[in-house]
């Protein structure tokens, strides 16, 4: 069963995917996975599907939580209050079906070394997350800084690499 809806929905089992229940609304986890996903490899994060040991449960949503969601999912994004940066696309969000019932699919891309670290809140040092095997877990204040540090090396190597004078 797990296999059947890894292939329907074009994703390979690995664990650059996580799968949340959402039926309360939208999980308060989702922005740890959000974190975590900009900052290493990417991944997918699936909203409807209940995720056991070896299989899924598609529960679902209705269209109206869809909406909701979506509408959740990017207001949130997009307050630099609750995360840093957003590097998704609408065509990174959106509904698609499975075993004739809908869920939410959203793909978040490895972020760009300008744009890392991706963090929750307005603090680096307590809100940026990795990805390890099958979890999110918040990055050390060291490995935070390295982070930094080449980010604002490679700012600095951009500005030096634009203002060279190419129309010789």
């Amino acid at each position: 069963m797990k296999h059947e809806i890894l292939n329907e929905l074009n994703l390979v089992e690995d664990h650059e995917r996580e799968c949340k229940l959402a039926t309360g609304g939208l999980p308060e986890s989702i922005w740890e996975t959000y974190s975590s996903f900009a900052n290493t490899n990417g991944g997918t994060i699936l909203l409807g599907i209940k995720e056991h040991r070896d299989s899924f449960t598609v529960e679902g949503l209705t269209d109206k939580q869809i909406v909701k969601y979506q509408k959740d999912f990017w207001s949130t994004l997009n307050d630099r209050n609750k995360v840093s940066k957003n590097i998704l696309l609408n065509h990174h969000v959106r509904p698609v079906a499975v075993e004739g019932k809908k869920i939410l699919r959203i793909d978040v891309p490895a972020a760009d070394r300008h744009d890392k670290p991706v963090y929750i809140g307005t603090d680096p040092m307590k809100g940026t997350y990795k990805r390890d095997y099958e979890g999110d877990f918040l990055c050390t204040e060291e490995a935070v800084r390295q982070c930094l540090q080449t980010r604002e090396m490679y700012l600095v190597m951009w500005k030096c690499w634009m203002s060279l004078d190419w129309m010789c």
